[in-house]
């Protein structure tokens, strides 16, 4: 068993969790014990001076003011002559006591609460930290194999087109072949740099003014194609009027293909609908992609956004890509003061939505002061 195992660190957790709650109980039962003697005792000590007073007393009663000043704990009780335990100081006496005790039963819990709290944050960060090195073993595995497949059948192809005499179809056909495998590495590495840069804090993306209906026209224009090649069948409902928004071209053009290409990467049929709706919602902009695959659970909603993270074990080992895609449009959209939703598409499949604030243009904003000056 490795010594940084995920059993191991739970046994020894539990082990220092048991020995604190069973030290902190007995030491609260010995405080108990101890608080419990020593009070006992002392009331039966002064049970016995009581005695040694009046016996003093019997014999010297002019030692009467000593003796008060000597055991102040007690009192002279002038109706039987003879001297009594202090009810008030003992009284007193069993309440301090008692405050010691509630002190300590205060203490301990406090104590046990501030070791739990301390283990569950030293947990969780282990939690953490043996997620993140598991996601990036899976991220090198993944990389790996993203890259050496398409290298090999370009050298595959190449070699076959050196040592026989193709026909120009089949020309035609093997440098479509490695069209598309050069493209597939250069995806790769554009996620592996984008999310490279976004680690280092160096995306700050230039936003211009942009109108949505034309600019997902031009990015689903040249990713059709490929797309199609791979079984899609995109339909897009524009909206009817203008949908100005402030964004960075490049950057919104990788999240579109982000989203398309997880769309039919995780789309099982031969033919991959896939449905991009457009609409403004008052000051929003949205942007549906909506495919039939397989789905997502709703527990892994939030969890398909972090860095390496890949839907499905079963999935993830047939699919191809490094799981940055998503991470990248969740950190590139909200770089350029946008979010993102994904939720379950009736009667099947996924909806992801972009959401961006609708840019308000100089004479929009000249005209509703206007009117507000007018009113």
């Amino acid at each position: 068993m490795k010594q940084n195992s995920p059993t191991v660190t739970r046994i020894a957790f539990s082990v220092i969790i048991v020995f604190v709650l069973a030290q902190v109980i007995w030491w609260i039962i010995f405080q108990h014990m101890y608080i419990s003697q020593t009070t006992d005792r002392t009331l039966e000590e002064w049970r016995q001076e009581v005695q040694v007073a009046n016996r003093m007393y019997e014999a010297k009663p002019e030692f009467k003011a000593d003796l008060l000043q000597s055991f102040p704990h007690l009192t002279f009780a002038e109706t039987s002559k003879q001297f009594e335990l202090n009810k008030v100081r003992a009284a007193e006496f069993i309440s301090e006591q008692n405050r010691s005790l509630r002190m300590f039963a205060y203490e301990g819990p406090f104590f046990v609460l501030v070791v739990l709290s301390g283990l569950w944050i030293i947990a969780r960060s282990l939690r953490s930290e043996r997620k993140l090195k598991r996601q990036q073993q899976n991220f090198l595995s993944a990389i790996t194999h993203e890259f050496k497949t398409p290298m090999s059948t370009l050298r595959l192809l190449i070699e076959t087109a050196l040592m026989r005499n193709l026909n120009p179809e089949k020309q035609k056909d093997y440098l479509k072949r490695m069209v598309a495998e050069l493209d597939r590495l250069e995806q790769t590495s554009e996620q592996v740099l984008a999310s490279a840069r976004l680690e280092q804090g160096k995306v700050a993306p230039s936003l211009e003014p942009l109108e949505l209906n034309v600019l997902i026209q031009g990015i689903i224009g040249k990713a059709r194609p490929g797309l199609e090649a791979r079984g899609a069948r995109i339909s897009i409902d524009y909206s009817p009027e203008p949908l100005p928004v402030s964004l960075e071209e490049h950057a919104f053009a990788l999240i579109m293909n982000n989203l398309l290409d997880n769309a039919v990467k995780y789309s099982p049929d031969l033919e991959k609908p896939i449905k991009v709706r457009l609409e403004r919602e008052a000051d929003l902009i949205l942007i549906h992609v909506e495919d039939r695959g397989m789905g997502i659970e709703e527990k892994e909603h939030k969890q398909i956004f972090e860095r390496f993270y890949r839907v499905g074990s079963e999935l993830t080992r047939k699919s191809k890509g490094v799981g940055l895609g998503l991470h990248l449009v969740k950190s590139v959209t909200e770089a350029m003061n946008g979010w993102v939703k994904v939720e379950a598409n009736k009667p099947r499949g996924s909806r992801f939505t972009l959401v961006f604030p609708r840019r308000v243009s100089l004479a929009e904003t000249e005209t509703r002061l206007d009117l507000g000056t007018t009113s």
